[in-house]
Protein backbone atom coordinates (compact mmCIF):
# COMPACT_ATOMS: atom_id res chain seq x y z
CA UNK A 1 0.00 0.00 0.00
CA UNK A 2 1.15 3.55 -0.78
CA UNK A 3 0.11 6.61 1.23
CA UNK A 4 0.88 10.05 -0.18
CA UNK A 5 0.48 13.28 1.78
CA UNK A 6 -0.27 16.57 0.00
CA UNK A 7 0.10 20.11 1.27
CA UNK A 8 -2.65 22.55 0.23
CA UNK A 9 -1.61 25.55 -1.82
CA UNK A 10 -4.73 27.19 -0.35
CA UNK A 11 -3.57 29.81 2.11
CA UNK A 12 -0.08 30.18 0.62
CA UNK A 13 -1.03 31.71 -2.73
CA UNK A 14 1.16 34.79 -2.14
CA UNK A 15 4.31 32.70 -1.64
CA UNK A 16 6.44 32.23 -4.79
CA UNK A 17 6.15 28.71 -6.14
CA UNK A 18 9.83 27.85 -5.70
CA UNK A 19 9.82 29.02 -2.08
CA UNK A 20 6.57 27.20 -1.39
CA UNK A 21 7.74 23.92 -2.92
CA UNK A 22 11.01 24.09 -0.98
CA UNK A 23 9.06 24.53 2.27
CA UNK A 24 6.62 21.72 1.41
CA UNK A 25 9.45 19.31 0.59
CA UNK A 26 11.36 20.15 3.78
CA UNK A 27 8.21 19.49 5.83
CA UNK A 28 7.99 15.93 4.51
CA UNK A 29 5.01 16.10 2.17
CA UNK A 30 4.88 14.08 -1.04
CA UNK A 31 3.13 16.71 -3.10
CA UNK A 32 0.81 19.69 -3.37
CA UNK A 33 -2.95 19.93 -3.75
CA UNK A 34 -3.46 22.93 -6.01
CA UNK A 35 -6.90 24.57 -6.22
CA UNK A 36 -6.87 25.92 -9.77
CA UNK A 37 -9.17 28.80 -10.68
CA UNK A 38 -10.42 28.81 -14.25
CA UNK A 39 -8.81 32.20 -14.97
CA UNK A 40 -5.33 31.12 -13.91
CA UNK A 41 -2.70 31.97 -16.52
CA UNK A 42 -0.79 29.27 -18.40
CA UNK A 43 2.45 30.78 -17.10
CA UNK A 44 1.28 30.21 -13.51
CA UNK A 45 0.50 26.57 -14.25
CA UNK A 46 3.92 26.10 -15.86
CA UNK A 47 5.61 27.70 -12.86
CA UNK A 48 3.74 25.40 -10.48
CA UNK A 49 4.54 22.19 -12.33
CA UNK A 50 8.19 23.07 -12.96
CA UNK A 51 8.77 24.07 -9.33
CA UNK A 52 7.09 20.92 -8.06
CA UNK A 53 9.17 18.76 -10.39
CA UNK A 54 12.37 20.49 -9.25
CA UNK A 55 11.65 19.45 -5.67
CA UNK A 56 10.37 15.98 -6.45
CA UNK A 57 6.79 16.82 -5.54
CA UNK A 58 3.62 15.54 -7.19
CA UNK A 59 0.55 17.66 -7.89
CA UNK A 60 -3.09 16.89 -7.18
CA UNK A 61 -5.22 19.49 -9.02
CA UNK A 62 -8.43 20.64 -7.34
CA UNK A 63 -11.49 21.94 -9.19
CA UNK A 64 -13.65 24.41 -7.27
CA UNK A 65 -14.32 27.38 -9.49
CA UNK A 66 -17.39 26.47 -11.58
CA UNK A 67 -20.22 28.59 -10.19
CA UNK A 68 -22.76 29.19 -12.97
CA UNK A 69 -26.34 28.72 -11.82
CA UNK A 70 -27.47 27.88 -15.35
CA UNK A 71 -26.84 24.17 -15.75
CA UNK A 72 -25.74 24.10 -19.38
CA UNK A 73 -23.28 26.95 -18.83
CA UNK A 74 -22.06 25.19 -15.71
CA UNK A 75 -21.54 21.94 -17.62
CA UNK A 76 -19.55 23.66 -20.37
CA UNK A 77 -17.37 25.49 -17.84
CA UNK A 78 -16.60 22.29 -15.92
CA UNK A 79 -15.80 20.44 -19.13
CA UNK A 80 -13.45 23.22 -20.28
CA UNK A 81 -11.59 23.11 -16.96
CA UNK A 82 -11.18 19.33 -17.15
CA UNK A 83 -9.94 19.44 -20.74
CA UNK A 84 -7.39 22.09 -19.82
CA UNK A 85 -6.05 20.50 -16.62
CA UNK A 86 -6.25 16.77 -17.29
CA UNK A 87 -3.27 16.64 -19.72
CA UNK A 88 -0.94 18.01 -16.99
CA UNK A 89 0.89 15.33 -14.96
CA UNK A 90 -1.11 14.61 -11.82
CA UNK A 91 -1.83 11.94 -9.22
CA UNK A 92 -5.60 12.36 -9.40
CA UNK A 93 -8.06 15.21 -9.79
CA UNK A 94 -10.25 16.31 -6.91
CA UNK A 95 -13.47 18.15 -7.77
CA UNK A 96 -16.07 20.11 -5.88
CA UNK A 97 -18.77 19.02 -8.30
CA UNK A 98 -22.21 20.36 -9.11
CA UNK A 99 -24.63 22.42 -7.06
CA UNK A 100 -26.86 21.61 -4.11
CA UNK A 101 -29.84 23.08 -6.02
CA UNK A 102 -29.30 21.19 -9.29
CA UNK A 103 -31.58 18.22 -9.86
CA UNK A 104 -30.35 14.69 -9.28
CA UNK A 105 -30.09 14.08 -13.02
CA UNK A 106 -28.20 17.32 -13.62
CA UNK A 107 -25.67 16.55 -10.93
CA UNK A 108 -25.42 13.01 -12.25
CA UNK A 109 -24.40 14.37 -15.68
CA UNK A 110 -21.64 16.41 -14.05
CA UNK A 111 -20.45 13.44 -12.01
CA UNK A 112 -20.32 11.23 -15.10
CA UNK A 113 -18.42 13.95 -16.97
CA UNK A 114 -15.87 14.03 -14.17
CA UNK A 115 -15.68 10.24 -14.05
CA UNK A 116 -14.53 10.24 -17.68
CA UNK A 117 -11.43 12.09 -16.41
CA UNK A 118 -10.93 9.81 -13.36
CA UNK A 119 -12.09 12.53 -10.97
CA UNK A 120 -12.70 11.98 -7.27
CA UNK A 121 -15.64 14.11 -6.11
CA UNK A 122 -15.31 16.03 -2.86
CA UNK A 123 -17.98 15.96 -0.16
CA UNK A 124 -18.57 19.68 0.21
CA UNK A 125 -21.25 22.15 1.23
CA UNK A 126 -23.01 23.78 -1.70
CA UNK A 127 -22.24 20.89 -4.06
CA UNK A 128 -24.14 17.72 -4.99
CA UNK A 129 -22.49 16.01 -2.02
CA UNK A 130 -23.30 18.56 0.68
CA UNK A 131 -24.82 16.08 3.14
CA UNK A 132 -24.53 12.38 3.92
CA UNK A 133 -28.18 11.54 3.27
CA UNK A 134 -28.17 13.47 -0.04
CA UNK A 135 -24.95 11.85 -1.29
CA UNK A 136 -26.11 8.33 -0.48
CA UNK A 137 -28.44 7.90 -3.53
CA UNK A 138 -25.65 9.06 -5.85
CA UNK A 139 -23.32 6.45 -4.37
CA UNK A 140 -25.98 3.78 -4.70
CA UNK A 141 -26.91 4.61 -8.29
CA UNK A 142 -23.54 5.53 -9.83
CA UNK A 143 -21.23 2.52 -9.38
CA UNK A 144 -18.02 4.26 -10.49
CA UNK A 145 -18.50 7.36 -8.32
CA UNK A 146 -15.40 7.87 -6.16
CA UNK A 147 -15.04 10.37 -3.35
CA UNK A 148 -12.73 12.79 -1.67
CA UNK A 149 -13.98 12.43 1.89
CA UNK A 150 -14.07 15.84 3.53
CA UNK A 151 -16.48 14.73 6.20
CA UNK A 152 -16.08 17.97 8.16
CA UNK A 153 -18.69 19.47 5.82
CA UNK A 154 -21.20 16.73 6.61
CA UNK A 155 -20.64 17.24 10.34
CA UNK A 156 -21.35 20.94 9.94
CA UNK A 157 -24.38 20.42 7.68
CA UNK A 158 -25.95 17.83 10.00
CA UNK A 159 -24.95 19.71 13.18
CA UNK A 160 -23.80 16.41 14.61
CA UNK A 161 -21.05 13.81 14.54
CA UNK A 162 -23.33 11.75 12.27
CA UNK A 163 -24.14 9.16 14.91
CA UNK A 164 -27.54 8.55 13.28
CA UNK A 165 -26.21 8.25 9.71
CA UNK A 166 -23.81 5.32 10.04
CA UNK A 167 -24.99 3.53 6.88
CA UNK A 168 -24.51 6.55 4.64
CA UNK A 169 -21.08 7.24 6.16
CA UNK A 170 -20.00 3.60 5.73
CA UNK A 171 -21.02 3.68 2.08
CA UNK A 172 -19.03 6.87 1.56
CA UNK A 173 -15.97 5.38 3.24
CA UNK A 174 -16.17 2.37 0.93
CA UNK A 175 -16.07 4.76 -2.07
CA UNK A 176 -13.25 7.01 -0.81
CA UNK A 177 -9.88 7.35 -2.55
CA UNK A 178 -8.72 10.72 -1.17
CA UNK A 179 -9.11 12.33 2.25
CA UNK A 180 -9.23 15.97 3.27
CA UNK A 181 -8.03 15.68 6.85
CA UNK A 182 -9.77 18.63 8.45
CA UNK A 183 -11.77 18.34 11.66
CA UNK A 184 -15.25 19.85 11.72
CA UNK A 185 -17.76 20.38 14.50
CA UNK A 186 -21.49 20.87 14.74
CA UNK A 187 -21.41 24.59 14.04
CA UNK A 188 -18.52 24.81 11.60
CA UNK A 189 -16.32 22.93 9.10
CA UNK A 190 -13.09 23.62 10.99
CA UNK A 191 -12.26 23.50 14.69
CA UNK A 192 -10.04 26.31 15.88
CA UNK A 193 -7.06 24.03 16.59
CA UNK A 194 -7.01 20.20 16.39
CA UNK A 195 -4.37 20.08 19.14
CA UNK A 196 -6.68 21.69 21.67
CA UNK A 197 -8.29 19.54 24.37
CA UNK A 198 -11.52 21.38 23.58
CA UNK A 199 -11.86 19.44 20.30
CA UNK A 200 -10.63 15.97 21.23
CA UNK A 201 -14.04 14.32 20.83
CA UNK A 202 -14.31 15.74 17.32
CA UNK A 203 -10.71 14.84 16.47
CA UNK A 204 -11.06 11.19 17.45
CA UNK A 205 -14.41 10.87 15.71
CA UNK A 206 -12.75 12.03 12.49
CA UNK A 207 -9.76 9.76 13.13
CA UNK A 208 -12.16 6.84 13.32
CA UNK A 209 -13.57 7.65 9.88
CA UNK A 210 -10.12 8.16 8.35
CA UNK A 211 -8.85 4.96 9.99
CA UNK A 212 -11.66 3.04 8.31
CA UNK A 213 -10.56 4.37 4.91
CA UNK A 214 -6.94 3.50 5.68
CA UNK A 215 -7.82 -0.04 6.74
CA UNK A 216 -9.79 -0.79 3.59
CA UNK A 217 -6.93 0.52 1.43
CA UNK A 218 -4.39 -1.49 3.42
CA UNK A 219 -6.41 -4.65 2.81
CA UNK A 220 -6.79 -3.99 -0.92
CA UNK A 221 -3.29 -2.65 -1.47
CA UNK A 222 -4.63 0.47 -3.19
CA UNK A 223 -3.10 3.92 -2.98
CA UNK A 224 -4.47 6.40 -0.45
CA UNK A 225 -3.89 10.14 -0.79
CA UNK A 226 -4.40 12.56 2.11
CA UNK A 227 -4.40 16.36 2.24
CA UNK A 228 -4.50 17.97 5.68
CA UNK A 229 -6.75 20.88 4.75
CA UNK A 230 -7.14 23.35 7.56
CA UNK A 231 -7.77 26.60 5.74
CA UNK A 232 -7.03 30.32 6.14
CA UNK A 233 -9.57 32.98 7.09
CA UNK A 234 -12.55 32.72 7.19
CA UNK A 235 -12.10 29.01 7.98
CA UNK A 236 -9.36 29.95 10.45
CA UNK A 237 -11.02 32.07 13.12
CA UNK A 238 -9.64 35.52 14.00
CA UNK A 239 -10.44 37.55 17.09
CA UNK A 240 -13.20 40.13 16.44
CA UNK A 241 -10.79 43.02 15.98
CA UNK A 242 -9.58 44.61 12.75
CA UNK A 243 -6.12 43.35 11.84
CA UNK A 244 -6.00 40.72 14.55
CA UNK A 245 -4.02 37.57 13.73
CA UNK A 246 -5.67 34.14 13.49
CA UNK A 247 -5.96 32.33 16.79
CA UNK A 248 -4.04 29.37 15.35
CA UNK A 249 -1.55 28.93 12.53
CA UNK A 250 -2.84 27.22 9.39
CA UNK A 251 0.52 25.77 8.35
CA UNK A 252 1.16 24.41 11.85
CA UNK A 253 -2.27 22.77 12.07
CA UNK A 254 -1.80 21.04 8.73
CA UNK A 255 1.74 19.96 9.56
CA UNK A 256 0.50 18.55 12.88
CA UNK A 257 -2.23 16.59 11.09
CA UNK A 258 0.20 15.25 8.48
CA UNK A 259 2.68 14.07 11.12
CA UNK A 260 -0.11 12.57 13.22
CA UNK A 261 -1.55 10.51 10.36
CA UNK A 262 1.79 9.62 8.80
CA UNK A 263 3.06 8.23 12.10
CA UNK A 264 -0.22 6.49 12.84
CA UNK A 265 -0.49 4.69 9.51
CA UNK A 266 3.17 4.05 8.72
CA UNK A 267 3.55 2.29 12.07
CA UNK A 268 0.69 -0.03 11.21
CA UNK A 269 2.05 -0.72 7.74
CA UNK A 270 5.47 -1.48 9.21
CA UNK A 271 3.93 -3.94 11.65
CA UNK A 272 1.98 -5.54 8.81
CA UNK A 273 5.19 -6.03 6.83
CA UNK A 274 7.11 -7.32 9.84
CA UNK A 275 4.53 -9.74 11.20
CA UNK A 276 2.69 -10.67 8.01
CA UNK A 277 -0.86 -9.83 9.05
CA UNK A 278 -3.26 -7.05 8.15
CA UNK A 279 -3.43 -4.00 10.41
CA UNK A 280 -5.73 -4.37 13.38
CA UNK A 281 -8.61 -1.98 13.84
CA UNK A 282 -7.37 1.18 15.50
CA UNK A 283 -8.58 2.11 18.93
CA UNK A 284 -10.89 5.09 19.18
CA UNK A 285 -8.76 6.71 21.85
CA UNK A 286 -5.27 8.14 21.79
CA UNK A 287 -3.45 5.09 20.45
CA UNK A 288 -0.86 5.99 17.82
CA UNK A 289 -1.42 9.74 18.04
CA UNK A 290 1.75 10.86 19.76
Amino acid sequence: MEILFFCPRWGSEDMPWDEFCKKVKAAGYDGIEYAIARDVKDSELTNAWVSAQNYGLQILPQHFDTREADFEEHYRSFEAWLKRIHPLPHVRINSQTGKDFFTFDQNRRLIELGNAYQVVHETHRGKFSFAAHITRPFLEQIPDLRLTLDISHWVNTAESLLEDQAEAVSLAIAKTDHIHARVGYAEGPQVTDPRSLTWQVELYRHLGWWDAVFLQKARSGERLTITPEFGPFPYMVHLPKDGSPPIANQWTCNYYMMKLLKGRYNTLLSNQSRYGHEPATLAAGRQGTS
